[in-house]
């Protein structure tokens, strides 16, 4: 066992969601490190929709916990074997991906270790309750655990903090929109949502060598974000609260779309709308959760009459984390010039009523903790 030193302080601040609304600061003690484990220090966790469902009981746990699962920070202490594993040392800047994998099992050793048979869904970071030991499962803190079967990601030295974050958006975005519909040079692409992920998801298809790409919002609060997505290429945006989006489409191309990617949240009819912009034989990916079973103008029938390909996204994996981070290394595309709303532990509770949409003011494009 290596020696470690410890200049960390006894006590880590964090937020805790006790129920729904009930958001509280407090002071949790740091735990040991051995040889398989580690302490990260929190720079900046990133947030997205599971964290304001979670504070407003959309997403309900049924017991308290820290959020946050989109954490970027420094190793603080790290254990010799984690260090082995993970490829890093104290004082290294990481990711941390929100799965944790045992490496062990047929689906971990097949990379699908978002269905680890020993983690999966039940323990990932951000929704774990806060009594299981040692307590600091989440990045809504200022220092965040991390088990033996974490997997974390060397971030480049030419981001900061706060960029970093979007490694967690915009490996959605290569996922949805390049690798799982398998996105060929030249295709036409319909992106349904206009936030960030929507935005990461463009960029995935570009990366793919899309010819075509078309971003859809709705309402006055897509304005600015549709503007964003003509930045970072889109060929065409339209609020479809305005126009149609398929007449559109046809009226730009000439033909539908050969993949759709609808990332939308609690729009309903936007599955519709993906199924009716999807070509014959046509790939669509749904990586957006409606919030509820009410599809309006969906026809089932569709899927068969154009024999679509129906894809569910769940997740990213640590290949598409790495080539974000890559690529926000890049400066490929304009993401310094994303609008972030920073805020401190003092302000996360009223950040996250803006991102639910039920605060005085828009929800912003992007959110970023720094505790």
């Amino acid at each position: 066992m290596v020696t470690m030193r410890d200049t960390s302080p006894p006590h880590a601040s964090a937020m805790v969601l006790e129920s729904p609304g009930r958001l509280i600061l407090r002071e949790l003690p740091l735990p040991d490190i051995g040889d398989e484990d580690a302490l990260l220090r929190v720079e900046a966790c990133g947030l997205c929709g599971t964290d304001h469902e979670q504070y407003s009981g959309a997403l309900p746990a049924g017991f308290a916990f820290i959020p946050g699962h989109e954490s970027v920070g420094i190793i603080d202490r790290i254990g010799e074997r984690a260090s082995e594993r993970w490829g890093v040392v104290e004082g290294d800047r990481v990711a941390v991906e929100v799965f944790q994998s045992c490496r062990r099992c047929d689906q971990c050793t097949k990379g699908e270790y978002r269905r680890c048979q020993h983690h999966g869904l039940r323990d990932m970071y951000g929704f774990i309750p806060v009594e299981q030991s040692p307590c600091l499962w989440g990045g809504f803190a200022t220092y965040q655990y991390l088990a033996p079967d974490s997997m974390v990601l060397p971030v480049p030295s030419a981001l900061d903090a706060v960029n970093a974050t979007l490694f967690n958006p915009l490996g959605a975005g290569i996922r949805w929109g390049r690798t799982l519909p398998e996105t060929a040079s030249g295709d036409v692409v319909a992106v349904l949502g206009a936030g960030v992920r929507g935005l990461c998801t463009l960029v995935g298809a570009r990366e793919a060598g899309a010819g075509f790409v078309m971003v859809t919002g709705s309402g006055s609060n897509d304005g600015p974000r549709l503007e964003m997505a003509s930045r970072f290429g889109a060929d065409l945006v339209v609020d479809v609260a305005r126009a149609d989006p398929v007449a559109e489409l046809l009226r730009a191309t000439g033909r539908l779309a050969d993949v759709v990617v609808d990332v939308t949240a609690k729009a309903p009819a936007a599955f519709a709308q993906a199924i009716a912009l999807a070509r014959p034989a046509g790939t669509v990916v749904v990586a957006g959760t409606r919030g509820t079973a009410e599809t309006p103008t969906f026809n089932p029938d569709h899927i068969v009459f154009k024999e679509l390909r129906l894809l569910g996204a769940l997740g990213v994996d640590s290949l598409a984390y790495a080539s974000a981070l890559e690529l926000l290394a890049s400066t490929r595309y304009p993401f310094d010039s994303l609008p972030h709303e920073v805020v401190s532990l003092a302000g996360l509770e009223e950040l996250l009523v803006a991102m639910s949409g039920d605060g005085a003011r828009k929800p912003p494009l992007h959110g970023v903790l720094v505790p």
